[in-house]
Formats: C-alpha cells, structure tokens, sequence
C-alpha cells in the first residue's frame, strides 16, 4: 500500500519533469548536435504521453495523484491531478508530441536551435504545472514561468518586427501577472490557502465579505484575460504572430491563451463554484466579455490579408467560446466549453502548421498570395480545409460538437440570446474562412510563387511539415465522428461537468 501511495505522489511531479530535465539538457547542447537534440525533444514528449496515459487511466478509475512539496508554513506547492487537469494535460502533451516534429522540421537549418528548443520545453512544463497545479499559489508561480519562458520564443527570429512583437506580449502578460497576483494574495488573505476543489471553496464566505469576493474575481479575470485574450487585454496577440510557426502553434493550441481559458474555469468552478458565482453576478460580466470578444475577434479577422494575423484574431474570438461556456449555469454548457478547450487547441494547430507550411514552402504568407495553393500543396490544403471548416462548425467536425453544446446548454439555462452570438459567430466564422479556401481550390496559381522550395522526396513539402497537420486534421475529423467514444473529449468534458454539478 505504501509503494502505491509513493507511485501516486511521484506520477504528477515525473510529468512535469519529462520535459523539464530534456529542456535543461538541450540548452546545454552545442548547436551542431542535432540529432542528440532531436532525440531529447522526441524522448520527453513520448516519456510525457506514457505517463499521461497512466494518469488518465487513474484519475477515471477515481485514484488520487497529488505532488506537495512544502516550500515554507502555509506554503506548499502542489500538483494535483484532476478530471479537469487531466483534460489540459492530455491535449498540451498531445500536441506538444507534434509540435516538436513539426519544429524539428521548420527550424531544421535556423540558428539558436539550442537555446530555442530548451525554452520549448520550459513552456510546455510551465503549461503541465499550470494544468495540474492544486492551488492557487502553485498556479500564479506556473503561470508566470510561462510568460517568461514564451517571451524568447516569441523573440526568436531577433528582427526589429520580432522584437517589438516580444516586448508587446510581455507588457501586456506582465501586467495581467501583477493582477492575478493581487487577486491571489488577496484571497489568501481572506481564506487562507486556496486549493482547487470540485465545487469551489467560497459559498460558504460571510456574505460581508461578497463585495470584496467580486473585487478579486475582477482582478482574477483580468490577470488570466490577458493570456485568454478577452477584448479589451487581447492586443498582444495579433503582434506575436511575428514568431516562427512553431511558436505561434504554440501560442494558439498550447500554451498561452489556452492556460488563461484554462485559469478562467479553475476560478469559476473550482475557487469560487459556479452556482456561487453565478450568485455574486460574476457569470454575466464574464459572459459579456466572452460574447463580446466572440464577435469582436470575428470582424476584425475579416479586415486581415496576413494569412497568420487572420488566425490570431480567429483565436481571439475562438478561445472565448470557453470562457462563454463557463458563464453558462448549467451542466450541458460547462460540456459545450470545456470540450472546446481540445477542440479549438486541435484545430487551430492544424490552421497554424497549415500557414507555416506555405510560408516555408512557397512564401506565401498573405490570404491575397493564395490563388491556387491547393494544386500545388493538395495535402495541406486539405488539413486546413478541415480545420477552417471545424472553427465554422460543420458537422462532423470537432468545432461542431462545441457549438452544438453551448447552444443547448444556452437553451437550457434560458439565455437565448447566446444563440445570436453563436449564429453571428458562425456567420462570421464562413466569411473570413470560405474565401481562403475557394482562392485556394478554385483559383488559377500564379505563373511563379513568391519563394518556393523544392523539397526532395514524393511530397509538397518535407515529411515533418506535412504529417503534422495532416495528423491534426485527422484527430479533428475523429474528435467529431467519434464524439461519444470511451475517453474522447466529448465524454471527458462530460464527465467534469457531472463532477462540478455534483450535489
């Protein structure tokens, strides 16, 4: 028994691990040590999708993980793993798999692969503590090693545009830190340490100390807005798009605005409680920040002729779908949001491997640049097809499944206007994405490319650009047609909700 205790103590701490020790490894490499390189990035993301597979089998059979490490009285830093940690960790684990093939192939010939790789790896381990994170203190400390292991990435290329881009994103993700840090250490002022619990810990605060509860929800908000990407702190988003693809892969499914969705349903359902703040109004102001951005991020998309600035402001509107599932009372739309937290991460990577590869193949970096892409790059094309088409939610892909569940969930807690702003959204969604694919597949291509490489081999592009997405593209298509399946998202959404609803 005690063995037992000791393995499930250790399992959340090894995952962080698997890729911490590989990243600090990495930037000890010297820059000509590719394939070593390759085989530590490669090696910590399989040992990391093994070790997650044990925790997902485990939490489901209703097992306790938990990490604590005591830092000093009262201070203790815990990795708890959850059905809702599981969810996070489960897609950042999949994807970071991928992307790292996808980077091994983008950077192949770039400099500062070193020093690139091993932020890499501190970002995901930032983004696996801040999913399993138990408390809150555990998630503000994650959750700023994130900012700054990101802020390199997004610097990488050291052009002026890079730089600047890189500054803007830690101003602006700075700034939400210090916020978040007031909300938390207020907090802890008022209840002591604030672990994450199904079901939220306040409801039973005097209800003298409401006015100050709001107070620090709103504090909260903006800290985790800011990488959520919530209209008005969204502003660094567009402007770190001048990253390599890999990173903004990362930006966009991963890491960044996914850990702040991610801290905004910790905070709305396991700190506070969801019925608790519905209670104190917290869920209308954040359903009106969510549906406003929705709509805002749509129509801004559709002024953008940068292919990759297009997709930044989809994930604008996108990523608050969650944020617009969790100000919905009720179990079917926590189900709609939660399981578009994978579904919005797996299609917008495919969207993003998509831009890398025609960047990086053809040059093509603008939407106006994309008259017949499909004929020259028919497998890409067809990945992006899938993922453009998910985001406008066409059955049966992914980004389907979400909207039908917010919708419902609207319908069930009476808030009917939230199928307007699905349907705008929608709308929207097809205005700025149908376009890029009739330029795509019915367009005559022009006489030359802007700068083409012929990559040797049968394929459009080299193998590690193509399957990538080509890989996603399928699990979007799969997510979708096996929606009710053992383990798939759908389902691991809803049993969180089943959990989080528990009486």
């Amino acid at each position: 028994m005690s063995q037992l205790l000791s393995w499930t103590a250790l399992l959340p701490g090894a995952i962080l691990l698997s890729s911490l020790i590989p990243g600090a490894l990495i930037f000890l490499l010297k820059e000509e040590s590719h394939i070593l390189r390759s085989l530590l990035n490669m090696a910590g993301a399989i040992i990391k999708l093994i070790l997650v597979a044990v925790l997902i089998w485990g939490v489901y059979l209703g097992g306790v993980f938990e990490t604590r490490i005591t830092i000093a009285p009262g201070l203790d830093l815990v990795l708890h793993a959850d059905a809702l940690s599981v969810l996070f960790v489960t897609l950042s684990t999949v994807l970071w798999l991928v992307t790292t093939i996808y980077a091994i192939g983008y950077l192949e010939h770039s400099p500062n692969r070193s020093r690139f790789f091993g932020f890499f790896s501190l970002c995901v381990s930032a983004t696996v503590g801040i999913a399993l994170a138990g408390n809150l203190l555990t998630f503000v400390i994650f959750y700023e090693i994130l900012t700054l292991a990101t802020y390199p990435l997004v610097a990488h290329r050291g052009t002026p545009d890079a730089t600047r881009g890189a500054k803007i994103y830690l101003a602006y993700t700075m700034a939400g830190g210090v916020a978040l840090l007031i909300g938390a250490v207020w907090l802890r002022s008022l209840t002591g340490p604030v672990d994450f619990v199904e079901g939220g810990v306040l409801s039973a605060m005097p209800a003298s100390l409401h006015p100050q509860l709001i107070a620090i929800f709103l504090f909260l908000l903006v800290g985790l807005g800011v990488k959520a990407a919530l209209f008005p702190l969204h502003g660094w988003l567009p402007q770190s798009m001048v990253a390599p693809a890999p990173v903004s892969s990362l930006l966009h499914a991963v890491a960044v605005v996914k850990a702040g969705a991610f801290g905004i349903v910790r905070v709305v359902y396991d700190v506070y409680g969801v019925e608790f703040a519905s209670q104190l109004g917290l869920l209308t102001i954040l359903g009106v920040m969510a549906s406003f951005t929705i709509v805002y991020g749509s129509v801004m998309a559709l002024t953008q002729d940068g292919l990759k600035k297009r997709l930044a402001y989809s994930t604008v509107s996108q990523v608050s779908y969650i944020a617009l599932g969790a100000s919905i009372l009720g179990p079917i739309a926590t189900i709609g949001g939660m399981v578009h937290l994978v579904h919005q991460g797996i299609m917008k990577i495919t969207l993003f491997f998509c831009a890398g590869n025609y960047a990086e193949t053809l040059g093509v970096h603008k939407v106006s640049q994309m008259d017949g892409v499909g004929r020259r790059m028919p497998w890409t094309t067809m990945a992006f097809t899938v993922g453009a088409l998910g985001m406008i939610g066409i059955p049966p892909i992914a980004g389907f499944v979400s909207k039908w569940y917010l919708g419902l969930g609207a319908v069930d807690a009476g808030q009917y206007w939230v199928l307007v702003i699905l349907a705008a959204s929608t709308l929207l969604n097809a205005a700025y994405f149908l376009p890029i694919l009739y330029k795509a597949w019915f367009r005559d291509p022009p006489d030359e490319w802007p700068k083409e490489h012929l990559f040797g081999g049968r394929f459009e592009t080299m193998g590690a650009l193509l399957w990538p997405p080509v890989i996603t593209a399928a699990l979007c298509l799969i997510a979708g047609l096996l929606a009710s399946a053992p383990f798939s998202p759908l389902e691991w959404a809803t049993l969180i909700a089943r959990r989080e609803y528990a009486p």
